[in-house]
């Protein structure tokens, strides 16, 4: 199988790399990386909705946490349990280290996705979602737990991405429905502005003519 791929290709992305595509196209190389193609060009197009909810749960959370216990470095008083403090202590070593104060809003820009996300986890559902994160989600119309879990598995899937892994596997069509379902619990009106700009609906629609090679791959 291997041996119809063009050398370079392999030299650049690596045989155990493309071995995973060359065993979802059924052992068709030429298949194998139409499907390489294509998964960059479905993880490009599923990263400004990602995006989009990415900081406005950042934005929302902290805003709704700094309004709570009165200042915007909240983490210093809010009851965050030891991997929640470790974290933020890393955001605030990885400013030091690039010679940047650790202002609060430099430290909200260092926490990552997963971060947002385990905020809203059963172990801080007395300490921070009864009193204060429930007010960030006007329109939820689910249990925290289903929220959460919603969540938890888009950071999977936003990770995947940015670390090149492949997607094409996943019910991609129901992962871009979450995020615009989550999104929507924020801002009804970003889901608007962004739908407009949205072009992965018109890439998952081609899959199959770019796998097939009657559609070039753009990315």
């Amino acid at each position: 199988m291997f041996e119809k791929l063009p050398v370079w290709l392999i030299r650049a992305f690596s045989r155990p790399r493309l071995s995973r595509y060359v065993v979802a196209a059924q052992g068709d190389p030429r298949t194998a990386v139409r499907l390489y193609w294509w998964n960059i060009e479905a993880c490009g197009a599923l990263y400004g909705p990602l995006h989009c909810l990415e900081l406005a749960l950042r934005n929302a959370l902290h805003d709704r946490l700094s309004e709570a216990y009165g200042r915007p470095d909240w983490w210093e008083t809010a009851p965050l349990d030891h991997h929640g403090q470790r974290l933020v202590t890393d955001a605030r070593r990885k400013c030091e280290r690039r010679g940047t104060a650790p202002t609060p809003d430099a430290v909200v820009a260092e926490l990552s996705f997963g971060f947002w996300v385990s905020l809203l986890s059963r172990r801080y559902d007395r300490g921070l979602w009864v009193p204060v994160l429930h007010k960030a989600f006007p329109l939820l119309d689910q249990p925290r737990k289903q929220l959460h879990d919603g969540l938890s598995s888009l950071v999977l899937l936003r990770n995947r991405i940015m670390h090149h892994e492949p997607v094409h596997h996943r019910d991609l069509a129901a992962d871009h429905a979450k995020i615009y379902r989550m999104l929507g619990y924020l801002s009804p009106e970003l889901v608007v502005e962004a739908k407009v700009m949205d072009r992965f609906p018109d890439v998952l629609a081609v899959r199959a003519a770019a796998l097939a090679g009657t559609r070039p791959t753009r990315f």
